[in-house]
């Protein structure tokens, strides 16, 4: 439970129907092993206890006696697991009987949920036994044999919150509950639930699990909430109907784990409680609050805290999809933002062209054919973008090379204005030694190649088009107004590891061969603002060497942007991710860079010029992101030297 994470489970035991005594065998058996294995939350099927297909022999009082005598001997035997468990039973209370959810924990039944939705069509003729559970909260001792089942708490309206762990409070629907109009979950969350059950037991049919797959992970994101489903499978009945035990696991509209479907397997994974938290504090529209003010009652129980070893993948790359489908059409789509929104800029400032600088890094290549593509949306002549080659003291042999032959290409007009003379002429006005390769020397030339395209775009008609990206940003890797400035940035919210994606993905799709190639060589450069000398007519000055590798970076951007996590559960997400490539000082060495450029370098993006919105992560200062350039990097800092 440590870093909010909560190991979890959906099992389906194999049973017998109508013999609750074997029934109760494999749900004792499976909490225990659960138990060893440091899982918290366990739950279980619709019926489980009896089985879901027991059809009119729920009308016989020998199997309703006999189930409650094994919820008590399920309660005795679990006293000594630390677990909290949802098993699904036939209750007689106040005269009618219902579908229930029992929850039990360290020997107690801490409260008993009933089935609000009765269906009765198709396969289902629930009605015909059970009745539909009441909002009402009331109190039921039918178990009681001695006081300590008596006045457990029975009611749709339950929510079940951990002392230790505040964050965690759970509730539970069954089944039919799911599929209706407006779920019983709904109200849940509203009440501030972050977990939901469902314990059901949904036949098989042929497409039918795709639907609740998507049924799941869907209402998972619509309530901001883990969502646990545990399905009926192996040993019901199969007179009519056939249970797979399709057991699923989504938080916030992502499948954590799904079990093979007809094998009663355990899905099991970690849920992120934090991360509930964050995105509910995030999105003001989602309304929740206290379970009192929603008429919920709240039943708090104790867990014994214990940190749980991870299994659940994270992404080193969490802005690029992992599958090469998914990949490409999330390309297809940035490419198309990005391009839309230059064509309305340059229809709106009735630019005649578009002046942008080429390097012959991934940066400038981005924007050159995101350029291109907004030209020819907007029906315009590729001639008059004017692509600007200004090489000076760092500039290589290949990556001028590119940059000439990326712009011929492309169909750009290409100019080539060395800047070296200029400045030389500017150093000497302001007395600086030409062999001082300081940040004075780095920045004097970023800021006349930016002078050179705003002069360009005045005697052009045309706008500047910015090359800087989001990861540039965050890191404020970038000289103010030197490269940081320009008339719109198209890159201003694709992080790094991003660019080298849509630039692979355009050279997949180029139109010829000597393209591909170019592009080809333009991945495999090594990233550099090439402003000191070459060594050997290589790049002396690697970007990732000054600041850090990219991907860690990029990684601990979309963690404090999208999350705010704390910088100890960051690092060892990094480590769950990176573990096999960077050691642990390693990331804690950029971490720490990156905490400490990350505010320090604020008044870099406080006046950022306009670009579009890509992702779920931007920085500027008018949309998703408002921090003073006076905040202070203490807080953050100061729990990474204590770690």
């Amino acid at each position: 439970m440590k870093d909010k994470f909560l190991k979890v489970c959906a099992a389906t035991p194999t049973i017998r129907v109508a013999d609750c005594e074997h029934n109760a065998d494999q749900i004792i058996r499976i909490v225990e092993k659960c138990y060893a294995q440091k899982i918290r939350l366990v739950v279980f099927p619709e019926l489980c206890l009896t089985g879901y297909t027991c059809g009119d022999l729920f009308l016989q009082q020998p199997l309703l006696d006999g189930a409650k005598k094994q919820l008590r001997r399920i309660a005795e035997e679990t006293q000594d697991t630390n677990v909290l468990f949802l098993v699904g039973a036939p209750l007689m209370v106040q005269g009618k009987l219902y579908n229930t959810a029992v929850v039990f924990h360290e020997g107690e039944i801490l409260g008993i949920i009933p089935k609000k939705n009765i269906p009765a069509y198709s396969e289902f003729y629930e009605a015909r036994h059970f009745n539909p559970g009441n909002d009402e909260t009331i109190y039921y001792n039918g178990l009681a044999q001695d006081e300590e089942y008596e006045d457990i708490p029975f009611g749709t309206k339950l929510v079940f919150q951990c002392e230790e762990l505040p964050e965690f409070i759970m509730a539970a629907e069954i089944c039919e509950d799911l599929w209706v109009v407006n779920p019983p979950s709904s109200n849940h969350a509203v009440a501030g639930a972050t977990v939901i059950c469902n314990l059901s037991a949904s036949d098989e049919n042929t497409g039918k699990d795709m639907y609740r797959k998507e049924l799941v992970k869907s209402h998972s994101a619509r309530l901001i909430a883990a969502y646990i489903y545990a399905d009926a499978g192996e040993g019901e009945s199969t007179t009519d109907l056939v249970f797979s035990a399709h057991n699923l696991i989504a938080e916030n509209g992502q499948i954590l784990a799904e079990a093979q479907r007809f094998e009663n397997e355990m899905a099991v994974t970690e849920i992120d409680l934090e991360r509930l938290i964050s995105e509910r504090r995030r999105i003001t529209t989602f309304q929740c609050g206290d379970p009192e003010a929603a008429e919920y009652e709240n039943v708090l129980f104790s867990w014994k805290l214990n940190k749980c070893k991870l299994t659940r993948k994270f992404d080193a790359t969490p802005f690029v999809p992992s599958g090469k489908d998914e990949r490409d059409k999330r390309c297809f789509e940035i490419f198309s933002i990005q391009s839309m929104g230059l064509k309305k800029r340059l229809e709106h400032t009735n630019a005649k062209t578009a002046v942008i600088g080429i390097s012959g890094g991934l940066d400038s290549t981005l924007a050159l054919l995101v350029t291109a593509r907004a030209f020819d949306l907007a029906g315009k002549e590729r001639k008059d973008i004017i692509a600007v080659t200004m090489p000076c003291f760092g500039t290589t042999d290949r990556t001028y090379q590119n940059a000439i032959a990326l712009s011929k290409q492309i169909g750009a007009t290409l100019l080539e204005i060395p800047i070296r003379k200029a400045v030389s002429v500017h150093f000497t006005d302001i007395n600086h030694d030409l062999t001082n390769h300081d940040v004075t020397y780095e920045n004097g030339q970023a800021r006349e190649r930016t002078q050179v395209l705003m002069d360009l775009a005045n005697e052009y008609r045309g706008m500047v088009i910015g090359t800087g990206d989001l990861s540039e940003l965050a890191l404020g890797w970038a000289t103010y107004n030197g490269d940081h400035m320009s008339m719109y940035g198209v890159n201003a919210s694709v992080p790094k590891t991003l660019v080298r994606y849509l630039v692979s993905y355009y050279m997949e799709n180029a139109e010829s061969a000597q393209l591909r190639d170019i592009l080809a060589d333009v991945l495999d450069t090594p990233v550099s603002p090439e402003l000191l000398p070459p060594e050997d007519g290589e790049i002396s000055q690697k970007t990732e060497d000054l600041v850090g590798p990219y991907e860690l970076h990029d990684f601990f951007l979309y963690y404090v942007m999208r999350f705010g996590y704390h910088p100890k559960k960051i690092f060892r997400l990094a480590q769950e991710a990176f573990g096999k490539k960077y050691d642990k000082d390693t990331i804690h060495k950029w971490l720490r860079t990156f905490y400490y450029r990350f505010f320090s370098q604020q008044f870099k993006r406080s006046c950022l010029p306009d670009g579009p919105k890509v992702g779920s992560v931007t920085l500027s200062p008018r949309g998703d992101f408002r921090m003073p350039s006076d905040a202070c990097a203490t807080l953050w800092l100061q729990e990474l030297e204590e770690m």
